[in-house]
């Protein structure tokens, strides 16, 4: 994974005339009462999804690939679950909010996530769909503050603005009669 993400990073840097960055991605670790929850999108190379608490598949690179398990992501909703690289993380984990109805809120939230294809912009948002989407998106949807989120100086979060813009679609669409509606104001990636 992190030599296709280097990769990836020098081509999109030369192709937008920038020097390469440091890139991030996200997972959430949600608590709630004694019950802790990891909420992640991982390769689907695995058995017994049940046991890893998955709610969806979704294919990587393109749907004809995904048809194949090796071009398959998964997003889980994994009671008991661990964040395999937490230890990595630079400057740790973020508490973002302690309030339990926004935790139980984002636990429903993930089984209707939309299994769009990893790396792609099929719904053009002007960014990938990837993990950092994945916890964008969840936490727009949820009322999270995100106004102080951004990744670590000198680093990018592909796909985080792509979860924001079909939050804010979402949200636009489950207005009827709404023409317009202020984005909000957020740390975009």
């Amino acid at each position: 994974m992190r030599h296709s993400g280097r990769s990836y990073e020098a081509l999109a840097a030369q192709y937008g005339h920038r020097r390469p960055q440091q890139l991030f991605h996200s997972a959430l670790h949600v608590r709630v009462g004694a019950d802790s929850f990891v909420v992640e999108m991982t390769p689907a190379w695995g058995r017994n999804p049940a046991a890893r608490g998955v709610v969806c598949e979704g294919a990587v690179g393109s749907r004809l690939l995904g048809r194949s398990r090796l071009f398959r992501y998964e997003v889980r909703r994994w009671q008991g679950g661990e964040i395999g690289d937490v230890a990595d993380a630079i400057g740790g984990s973020r508490r973002l909010s302690s309030n339990p109805d926004q935790a139980h809120r984002v636990l429903e939230l993930v089984a209707h996530v939309p299994p769009a294809t990893w790396g792609r912009d099929e719904q053009h948002l002007g960014d990938m769909w990837n993990s950092n989407s994945l916890v964008s998106w969840l936490l727009a949807r949820t009322g999270h503050d995100l106004s102080t989120l951004a990744p670590p100086q000198g680093g990018r979060a592909p796909g985080w603005a792509a979860g924001l813009a079909l939050a804010e679609r979402h949200a636009v669409e489950s207005q009827p009669g709404l023409v317009t509606r202020t984005a909000p104001s957020v740390a975009r990636a």
